[in-house]
C-alpha cells in the first residue's frame, strides 16, 4: 500500500489489518495524526453525507495526545466529531449504529504495550472499513496541502459525549443470552478500556464479580494482565472459587477465558462451544467455523467429529470478517480470543464473546471444563525472530525453498505458517501436527535460517 507520508523527515506507516500503528509520538505522531484525520475527512466525506464521526480510545498515556490531533484534523476538513472519550473498540461500532453517524475512529493498539498506539477505522455498519477506502485515505494523505480547508460556518465542531459509553453498556446487557446469577467470576480489564464498564455489566446481569486490574494510569495497560497475561486472573479462579475467569484486552474486543480449576479456555475453544451451541439451535450457517492459520489443529480435529467444517484463512480479524462476508458464515475468530459473532453484534466484543459462553454454560447445565474438552491441543509452536527488514526474506530463494520443504513435511500445508509482522519488525514462524518433535525441528531449522539472513 501507499505509506502514510512521503516526507523525508517523517517516519513510515502503513495501514495494516487493524489501521495505523506504531511506536507513540515516534512513529506515530500528533502531525500524523493530524493529517490523518483532514485526509480521512475528506475521503469519508466522498461515502458518507452525514459529517459525524464517533472518536474513542483506550486508557494508554499517548491517547489524550493522539485524540487532540487527529480531532483537530477531522474538524478542519468539516466532519463533526462526537469524543466519546475512553471506551471498548466494539463501542464505537456499537454508537455508529445507535447514531448513525458516517464513521468511527478508535485510538488504541490493543493488545500491544503502552508505549505503542494505533488509529483504526470503522464504517458506518460498524465494521472496519475496507481496504480500498483505506487506500483513498493514504493517498489523499500523499496530498494533504492541497485537500478542502473550510472557512466560517463550514469547520467542524468537536463535541465531547462520554456519556454514550452508558448506551454501549445497554447494548451489551441486552446480548446477554441470560442472566448470570449463581455465578461468581474473576474479571481481568488490563487497566484498559473494559476497567469500568466489565465490573458493572456482569453485576448488573447478577454476577457475582471479582474485578481486577482496574486502575489505569496511562503505562499499565496490559502489563502483566489482561488477554496476553492470564495468570492473576487463572490464580485468583482458584483461589476465591470461582466458576470461570474473563480476562479482556487493553482495547475490549477479545478476550480469554479459564475454567474452574484455572485452565485456560483460548479463542479455539470458546469457537467450539459456539458452534456447537449455533449447530443445537439450527443457526450454523454452512454448518462452518471460519479461523485463521493460527487455530490449532485440535480445533479442527473436534469440529470434524461433529461434521462441523472449519475453513482457514491469513492471520487478522478482517480476513476472517471478509471469508464470513463472502460464505456467509456466522461464527469465526481467532485463537487469541477474538471472536466474531454477527448475529450478535457488529465486530469482535471480548465481553459478548464471554456473555455468550456463560450462556451456554447456563443452558447447558455444564462447566467451563465440560464444554472446552473435546478441544485437545496438538503441539504448537510459534517463534518470533526480530529483523532488520520485515518483508525482504520473502524474495530470498533460499528460504522460500526451506519453506516449502517444511510445509511438505508436516500433515497439513495449512499447519506451517511463516508470515511478517503486522506491526512489529518480526518473522512469526508457527508450526503444528500431531507429532512434538516433527513440529520443534521445523520451526527450529527455519528460524535459525531466517535469525542467519535477516536477524538483528
Amino acid at each position: 500500500m501507499t505509506t502514510l507520508s512521503s516526507s523525508q523527515q517523517e517516519p513510515e506507516l502503513r495501514f495494516g489489518t487493524d489501521g495505523v500503528r506504531g511506536k507513540a509520538n515516534a512513529e506515530l505522531t500528533p502531525y500524523i495524526a493530524l493529517k490523518l484525520g483532514l485526509a480521512a475527512a475528506s475521503v469519508l466525506a466522498r461515502h458518507a453525507t452525514d459529517r459525524r464521526v464517533i472518536v474513542g480510545r483506550d486508557t494508554r498515556i499517548s491517547g489524550d495526545m493522539l485524540e487532540s490531533a487527529l480531532n483537530s484534523g477531522l474538524a478542519s476538513n468539516g466532519a463533526r466529531v462526537v469524543n466519546v472519550g475512553v471506551i471498548p473498540t466494539p463501542g464505537v461500532s456499537q454508537m455508529l449504529l445507535h447514531t448513525g453517524a458516517s464513521a468511527g475512529v478508535v485510538i488504541s493498539a490493543s493488545h500491544n504495550p503502552y508505549g505503542d498506539n494505533g488509529i483504526k477505522f470503522f464504517g458506518p455498519d460498524g465494521k472496519k472499513l475496507s481496504d480500498e477506502v483505506e487506500e483513498e485515505i493514504e493517498i489523499a494523505m500523499e496530498d494533504w496541502r492541497s485537500l478542502p480547508h473550510p472557512v466560517g460556518g463550514d469547520i467542524g465542531r468537536i463535541e465531547d459525549r462520554p456519556g454514550l459509553t452508558q448506551a454501549y453498556a445497554n447494548k451489551v446487557v441486552a446480548a446477554a443470552p441470560c442472566l448470570l446469577h449463581g455465578l461468581k467470576l474473576v474479571l481481568d480489564c488490563a487497566n484498559g478500556a473494559t476497567y469500568d464498564l466489565a465490573p458493572a455489566i456482569f453485576a448488573e446481569l447478577g454476577a457475582d464479580v471479582v474485578a481486577i486490574h482496574t486502575s489505569p494510569n496511562g503505562i499499565n495497560i496490559n502489563a502483566h494482565c489482561g488477554s496476553t497475561h492470564p495468570e492473576d486472573m487463572c490464580a485468583i479462579v482458584k483461589a476465591v472459587g470461582a466458576d470461570a475467569g474473563l480476562a479482556f484486552d487493553g482495547d475490549g474486543d477479545r478476550v480469554m477465558m479459564c475454567d474452574s480449576q484455572g485452565a485456560m479456555v483460548d479463542g479455539d475453544r470458546m469457537m467450539y462451544i459456539q458452534a456447537m451451541v449455533l449447530k443445537r439451535e439450527n443457526k450454523l450457517a454452512g454448518n462452518q467455523v471460519i479461523a485463521t492459520i493460527m487455530s490449532n489443529a485440535g480445533l479442527e480435529v473436534a469440529l470434524d467429529m461433529e461434521g462441523i467444517h472449519l475453513v482457514r484463512t491469513d492471520v487478522g480479524d478482517r480476513y476472517v470478517a471478509e471469508e464470513m462476508v463472502r460464505s456467509g458464515a456466522v461464527i469465526g475468530g481467532e485463537q487469541s480470543g477474538h471472536l466474531l459473532l454477527p448475529l450478535v453484534t457488529p465486530t469482535g466484543d471480548g465481553m459478548v464473546t464471554g456473555l455468550q459462553v456463560l450462556g451456554a454454560m447456563a443452558s447447558s447445565g455444564k462447566t467451563l471444563k465440560e464444554l472446552s474438552s473435546p478441544v485437545v491441543s496438538c503441539p504448537q509452536i510459534l517463534r518470533n525472530i526480530k529483523v532488520r527488514d520485515r518483508v525482504g526474506w520473502q524474495n530470498v530463494p533460499e528460504i522460500s525453498r526451506a519453506i516449502e520443504e517444511a510445509r511438505a513435511k508436516v500433515s497439513k500445508p495449512e499447519w506451517l505458517s511463516v508470515r511478517a509482522s503486522g506491526t512489529e519488525p518480526l518473522v512469526r514462524v508457527m508450526a503444528q501436527d500431531t507429532d512434538r518433535a516433527r513440529v520443534e525441528s521445523t520451526v527450529s531449522e527455519l528460524c535459525a535460517l531466517i535469525q542467519e539472513r535477516f536477524g538483528v
